[in-house]
């Protein structure tokens, strides 16, 4: 079992024997992992905003946004820059030290439309944000610009375990993924990539995602864990629910195998409980998107996150997160327990 040292050797018999603990035991070690590397009461605010919104050509099943499936959504160009920005400073005002952008592209365009997004992270950025884009696979080359840009983090994520990936998208292989979050590190920019759970995958697809994202060497310094966001029209639209024991056991394990990374409670906090959102915490989870909207997709929204982590006694970080510097290991950020 991990003491919190940072490994990238990580087999599918371990993982499994993490998460099979007895959920008391599993949490204390993954606070014991927390505490080594962040403060326990502080957890990141980020905002996400679709700039680019449907007609993806991709033909994942858990999105409302491919342009494969009826949805009801309506398309939206690109969004310029100021009306981008003009969000971020609200997002910065309402707490959250993160902005991050989403397009609906299956790889990053070339000419005015990525010079626009160029400008939109130099101008996150100039307000003293961490600037995060998804946008899709990219060329070498656009992972310099925007690595030039001052891009913080580059999302991409690998969805679920290579064996379950063809079940959930045909147009672009579990290869593709990988090679554009290399592209990324070379460039210099930090990584973020997690996965989606509640697509009708087994244990072992959960689990091996998270040993896929663990195996990297550095880790990933931000994982998102999903729960899939059921929308009409798409075909998982009325895939079974998540348990969120289950859940919270992800969440502790992610935390146990990369325990300096941020772990994001991302999609699907709707259909949490305020308990179980506070497991997920406990279990190691320190950062949750703020806003009403995740993309297209609801979300609790600043009041009720507020009045939630007041409840706990939890604080929103007050300074962009320090560890995104992907080369090298990053230095404790608080005193390791005996």
């Amino acid at each position: 079992m991990s003491d919190g040292t940072l490994r990238y050797d990580w087999t599918l018999a371990e993982v499994e024997a993490i998460c099979d603990l007895p959920i008391t035991e599993l949490i204390f070690r993954a606070q014991l992992a927390h505490r080594r590397y962040f403060a326990a009461d502080r957890v990141q605010g980020s905002a996400l905003l679709s700039i680019k919104t449907g007609a993806c050509p991709e033909d994942c099943t858990y999105c409302p946004q491919s342009g494969h499936y009826k949805t009801g959504l309506q398309r939206e160009e690109l969004l310029d820059v100021d009306a981008t920005l003009s969000v971020a400073r609200r997002a910065k005002n309402l707490g959250a030290t993160r902005f991050c952008m989403g397009a609906a592209w299956r790889e990053a365009p070339r000419g005015e439309q990525f010079v626009r997004v160029l400008a939109m992270v130099r101008g996150v950025r100039d307000l003293g944000m961490e600037a995060c884009a998804t946008l899709g696979m990219l060329t070498d080359e656009q992972a310099e610009a925007l690595a030039g840009a001052g891009l913080t983090a580059y999302n991409h994520n690998l969805d679920t375990s290579p064996e379950f990936y063809g079940e959930i998208i045909t147009t672009r292989t579990y290869q593709d993924r990988l090679d554009t979050l290399a592209r990324v590190r070379r460039a210099g920019i930090s990584v973020c990539s997690g996965g989606i759970v509640g697509m009708g995958e087994s244990k072992r697809d959960r689990l091996e995602l998270l040993r896929q994202l663990a195996t990297q060497n550095p880790h990933p310094e931000s994982v998102p864990i999903n729960m899939l966001v059921r929308v009409e029209g798409t075909p998982l639209a009325n895939a079974a629910p998540v348990d969120v024991i289950d859940y919270v056991r992800l969440m502790a394990t992610a935390r146990i195998l990369m325990p300096a990374s941020l772990v994001r409670l991302s999609a699907g906090r709707l259909s949490l409980s305020d308990e179980g959102q506070a497991l997920c915490f406990l279990a190691g989870a320190n950062s949750i998107f703020t806003g009403e909207r995740l993309l297209t997709t609801p979300n609790p929204g600043e009041d009720h996150d507020n009045a939630l982590l007041a409840r706990l006694g939890l604080r929103l970080m007050d300074e962009p997160f320090n560890g995104g510097d992907p080369v090298g290991e990053r230095q404790p950020l608080a005193t390791p327990l005996a």
